[in-house]
């Protein structure tokens, strides 16, 4: 019997070293196949734009064959599930955005997911704050000055959004500054800033692709960036914390994310190779040329940050009564 008993041992043992020298042999071999980068907005968008940027070098560099899927709908969020049910391989690899990944796991109790606890972040892509433009015309020329037109006009005042990320950050000066406004939804931010040309919105808060052009044109004044640095893009606009209100500080991400469970070489090879994509110059440039910053945090850093905005959003939706659909 334990002649039997000491042969059964041995067999799983050497079934077990068997194993690990395969999983080992594959993570060495990494990759081996094509890598599908998984994005959850339509092509031309901006997420979209900035994987293809970066993983075009990634592809350059590694000689690796990657694959860009636009998986649609949902906010991003049915490209998420996707990627966190994906075999935790390292050949599914989710290109994520603030909106699907922090404010979603903020404001969707029932997600089918979590930001920081079903992938492993791996590189930040960019980030980028919000700009606030109000009408050409108005007489507002300051946030302050704003605020205190909302305050004198509440039944003139309103929003154009078109996301929950956006809703948050105007919902957030509400809070910090006492003003009155009523939100308008739009289907996207371009249309939310054509709401406020047309004088029918006091103001929006969204992303600088649609707004910047549109302040440069004279269609529209900014008023502020959000968070504690300008844009390169509006150098004369002053910060939200140069206006006088530092705790509006919301800043949107894309990075790039591996499903829960990828081996640890696998994850640093990937994040090794794509931070040498973005560290290239003409990686940095086009990104900048989208108004964004380039690169960021990666790793448990980048977490750290994910899990922070998790709690920020959190607590601007708890304290504005915000549900979302």
């Amino acid at each position: 019997m334990a002649r039997i008993h000491n042969g059964i041992t041995w067999a799983l043992l050497a079934l077990l070293a068997a194993f690990s020298a395969t999983t080992a042999h594959a993570q060495a071999d990494f990759p081996s196949r094509p890598i599908h980068f998984i994005v959850g907005f339509a092509a031309g968008g901006g997420n979209d734009l900035f994987a293809r940027l970066v993983v075009q070098k990634f592809q350059e560099n590694t000689g690796a064959t990657a694959v860009i899927e636009n998986k649609v709908g949902a906010g991003g969020r049915i490209a998420a599930e996707f990627a966190a049910r994906a075999p935790a391989d390292g050949y599914t690899v989710l290109v994520g955005a603030t909106g699907q990944m922090s404010i979603a796991t903020a404001i969707f109790p029932d997600l089918n997911y979590h930001a920081s606890n079903s992938f492993i972040p791996l590189n930040m892509i960019a980030s980028f704050p919000l700009v606030l433009v109000v009408p050409a015309d108005h007489p507002a020329k300051t946030v302050k000055e704003l605020v205190a037109w909302a305050k004198a006009n509440p039944d003139k005042s309103n929003y154009g959004t078109s996301s929950p990320a956006f809703t948050i950050a105007s919902e957030l000066l509400k809070l910090k500054t006492g003003m009155p406004a009523v939100a308008i939804p739009y289907k996207s931010s371009n249309e939310s800033n054509l709401c406020v040309v047309a004088g029918q919105c006091l103001f929006t808060i969204s992303d600088g692709p649609p707004a910047i052009p549109l302040v440069k044109g004279g269609k529209t004044r900014a008023l502020a960036v959000t968070g504690a640095e300008r844009s390169p893009e509006l150098p004369d606009v002053p910060s939200m914390a140069e206006a006088g209100y530092p705790e509006v500080d919301t800043n949107l991400w894309s990075g790039f994310f591996v499903p829960a469970g990828t081996p640890a070489p696998i994850v640093a090879k990937l994040t090794a190779e794509l931070g040498k994509a973005l560290a290239d110059p003409g990686v940095q440039d086009g990104l900048k040329k989208m108004a964004v910053t380039p690169g960021g945090p990666t790793g448990d850093e980048f977490k750290k940050r994910i899990d922070a905005d998790i709690k920020t959003f959190s607590n601007v939706v708890n304290a504005a009564h915000l549900t979302f659909k």
